[in-house]
């Protein structure tokens, strides 16, 4: 455990920034989450409203830092083939 007061302070700001982090990771995988599980069902109705929940947690957590922005891009980009390729 921290004795100085300046790394004290680091450490709670460590533990907040953690746990934010966490937070908008969780909610980006949620996300992704349901969206494959639609396609997987080939239900194409109620997709396009799932890609633009997920489209925007990825963006979200890579404004954020949580997630670099090549692999938002990348994410993005295979979650938007996947649902061009169902069947409408």
């Amino acid at each position: 455990m921290a004795n100085i007061k300046s790394s004290e302070k680091a450490n709670r700001q460590r533990v907040r920034r953690t746990a934010r982090n966490i937070a908008h990771k969780t909610a980006m995988r949620t996300a992704i989450k349901k969206l494959r599980a639609a396609i997987g069902q080939k239900n194409a109705k109620g997709v396009k409203e799932l890609l633009a929940s997920a489209v925007r947690a990825i963006d979200q957590a890579a404004s954020k830092g949580v997630i670099k922005k090549g692999t938002a891009s990348r994410s993005v980009s295979r979650l938007t083939i996947a649902v061009a390729g169902l069947p409408s």
